[in-house]
């Protein structure tokens, strides 16, 4: 592999730790690549069922490694039911997991948190609209579930329904005022960039709970997002003091400390999400990312596919694993996850600057040579025609050209030289002819005895 050719990240993303979806993606905050990773919107649920083991200093935070329920609320009489379910999910078993929350739910139809799960372990599946009605019958039991708040706005946004849900939302708000609405309401504005509106609204939400955390997240993503990283930093420190094993603060703290500069806080952070919840996909993701970039591909390798085992349809986790196997030089793996990333989302550009790069870097055994440089250039072309504009995209064409050429020249030679020793294999006959058969034996008489060479038997 060329070390000098680096490709495309697309990268570190602030988004939920309980729904395992592709989010959508906003490019902000240039890393290496093209264009900098999408970063989207940090996870406004809360919890499940974790011990908090005391306020810490944001500097100082000591993540237990105990991987808690996806979800805030602990259940009563079922609830050993509900936490396996649970741990099959993280498993990945989703189909038995499906089956064992489905059983629980038709003992204990009123406990919402299981209906956000369930929602969750379909979505994971690719059924958004099972997805859905399991997120909204949790919200019928529970108007304040703010995780299936955050599920559903995420999967509106992702659906190209965000539009809709926030008319629905600012309905809903002028019958009834809540927290946990006005907080998804926040979180569907900056999912459409309306980040003025996701402002105020996060700010009402903290009128009413000022140590609302969740609220505190999506400002300082607006924050963040507006490079006032300083201010994103402060913010993000007051919900660590108020809640100091919650992932997705530390999660978007890795972030902003990227935009400080300031890459082993960042490391650091994203590894006390990990420790806090081992299925935290965008933090898995973001860590593999770093890793990507510091070309430890292997430890890479690792984190990226976790991420997508949690997520499997998480766009971004697989083009970095599919960067983290072009790395190791394992050219199979890594196409496959880059044509992954087309079936996720056809419409993406970065995936071509990296298809053109792991054929113009490592050469497979089987692909013919000028088909691969070919194709290339061809990947090229296309990341061009879908409005991909990295500078270096000019000088990996040329030396795509220059590869095709040079091979074109070398079978032209071959062609050549086969040529010409064809041709000297058919003078060969008249310059050197072949010499006349030496006479037989003489004739033998009748009834003479005599031996027959053994030349001529």
């Amino acid at each position: 592999m060329n070390a000098g050719r680096k490709f495309a990240l697309t990268g570190l993303v602030l988004w939920l730790s309980a729904c395992a979806s592709v989010p959508e993606t906003r490019k902000d905050s240039k890393l290496t690549g093209p264009e900098g990773g999408p970063v989207t919107a940090i996870s406004t649920s809360p919890k499940p069922g974790e011990a908090k083991s005391g306020d810490a200093k944001s500097g100082d935070v000591k993540p237990q490694t105990k991987e808690p329920a996806p979800v805030a609320k602990s259940l009563a009489g079922p609830e050993r039911d509900f936490t396996s379910a649970v741990e099959v999910a993280r498993r990945g078993e989703l189909t038995i997991a499906e089956a064992a929350l489905k059983a629980l739910l038709e003992k204990s139809p009123k406990l919402g948190p299981a209906w956000t799960n369930l929602g969750i372990v379909q979505e994971r599946q690719g059924r958004f609209p099972d997805a859905e009605r399991a997120y909204r019958q949790a919200l019928v039991l529970d108007t304040d579930q703010e995780a299936a708040w955050d599920c559903l706005v995420r999967l509106a946004a992702r659906t190209g329904r965000a539009a809709s849900l926030e008319a629905e939302l600012r309905e809903a708000l002028t019958k009834q005022d809540s927290v946990a609405r006005r907080t998804a309401l926040a979180l569907n504005l900056l999912l459409q960039k309306k980040h003025p509106a996701a402002v105020a609204e996060a700010r009402r939400a903290l009128q009413v709970s000022e140590q609302h955390v969740p609220a505190m997240q999506v400002l300082a993503q607006v924050y963040a997002r507006e490079g006032k990283y300083e201010l994103a930093s402060m913010v993000l420190g007051n919900a660590l003091a108020i809640d100091s094993q919650d992932a997705a603060t530390l999660n978007a703290l890795g972030l902003v400390h990227l935009g400080l500069k300031e890459r082993p806080l960042a490391l650091e952070r994203f590894r006390q999400a990990i420790a806090l919840r081992p299925d935290f996909a965008e933090a898995r993701n973001n860590l593999g990312t770093l890793l990507n970039q510091g070309e430890d591909y292997s430890g890479a390798r690792v984190e990226l596919e976790a991420a997508v085992k949690a997520a499997p349809d998480f766009a971004a986790a697989h083009l970095n694993l599919g960067n983290a196997y072009r790395g190791e030089g394992d050219f199979p793996r890594a196409l496959a996850e880059y044509e992954r990333v087309l079936q996720l989302q056809p419409d993406t550009k970065d995936v071509y600057f990296n298809l053109a790069l792991l054929h113009l870097d490592l050469e497979p055994a089987g692909m013919d040579a000028l088909e691969r440089l070919q194709k290339a250039a061809s990947f090229l072309e296309q990341y061009k025609s879908k409005g991909g504009t990295d500078e270096r995209t000019a000088q990996y064409l040329k030396d795509a050209q220059k590869g095709i050429d040079r091979e074109t020249r070398r079978r032209e030679r071959e062609r050549k030289e086969g040529l010409k020793k064809a041709a000297e294999a058919a003078k060969a006959p008249e310059a050197n002819p072949t010499p006349a058969s030496p006479p037989g034996p003489p004739a033998t008489r009748p009834g003479a005895s005599g031996k027959v060479s053994k030349d001529v038997q």
